[in-house]
């Protein structure tokens, strides 16, 4: 059993570097794509050392809520696929995450549950409402131009409703996920093939919560996904972003029975990354 962990990061070297030591194992590789807008010269120093740690080569300047979000997960995917290594899994996760369990652990469940797709899975029209206007208003939040979301705003209010693709059951709602790499090729091959599908991704407000599971949901892949993502995530306080992770949430971690939390600030509150390290690492 090999898993190649991608992981998206934009800052905190030395946070990006705890979590790869304590992802080390013989049978795991790390890809790291490190946002282009970053100096990725401060990460490379401080994991010139770590085994089994490449970074994605191909770097996206990243807009938050945005495809570039999705391309830049493509191009790590695309770097795991040509490895001289065969994968199992793939494994994503942001510089923000920190595992609640051993490699070896991980490694056991994982080899206990082959060809499967951990992901959210939420069908948006019936379940994930709030989301629809992601899919049938226009976006321009992969776009670098000024005064972007005025003209956005003046073209929802003048064009219609955006035409979502027919026959396409639309599934989502965490972008984090683990996954073959056959799913992997999958989603590239698919994007790739039909443009126009890319197109509308494009103009999607958080296309990266969307893409991956509404292109398995709508392949042979189906019978593939087990919606759940092992991910501990506390979206309690109504914000944008998840609430970052401190030592009064441990308890709730603790007893979450998933493989990974996010997010964590080691800055914010390093304790509860000790903690974890103590009591659930055993380190």
């Amino acid at each position: 059993m090999k898993i190649a962990h991608l992981i998206l990061a934009h800052n905190k070297p030395e946070q990006l570097c705890r979590l790869v030591n304590r992802l080390a194992h013989p049978d795991v590789y790390v890809f790291i794509h490190i946002d282009k807008k970053a100096d990725i010269v401060p990460f490379q120093k401080l994991l010139k050392e770590a085994n089994n740690v490449i970074f994605v080569t191909n770097r996206i300047d990243i807009i938050w809520g945005s495809y570039r979000m999705v391309q830049a997960t493509i191009e790590g995917f695309k770097q795991i696929l040509a490895f001289p290594v065969s994968f199992d899994y793939i494994n994503l996760l942001s510089g923000q995450d920190y595992p609640l369990t051993s490699p070896n652990d991980f490694l056991a469940f994982l080899e206990q549950h082959p060809d499967k797709a951990f992901m959210e899975t939420q069908d948006v029209f019936s379940v994930w409402k709030e989301a629809i206007p992601r899919l049938t208003k226009y976006h321009l939040v992969n776009l670098r131009i000024p005064g972007k979301y005025q003209f956005e705003k003046i073209i929802n209010r003048i064009v219609p409703s955006r035409k979502i693709p027919e026959g396409m059951s639309w599934v989502g709602r965490s972008q984090w996920f683990i996954f073959k790499p056959i799913h992997a090729a999958y989603c590239i091959a698919t994007l790739s093939k039909y443009p126009s599908l890319q197109r509308f991704f494009k103009y999607t407000w958080g296309s990266d919560e969307f893409v991956f599971q509404t292109l398995l949901y709508n392949a042979e892949f189906k019978k593939d996904i087990v919606n759940k993502n092992y991910r501990y995530i506390d979206w309690s306080e109504g914000e944008p972003n998840p609430k970052i992770l401190r030592i009064t949430d441990f308890l709730s971690i603790k007893e979450s029975n998933t493989f990974f939390a996010r997010k964590f600030d080691q800055d914010l509150d390093p304790i509860i990354l000790d903690e974890i390290d103590k009591r659930l690492l055993g380190l």
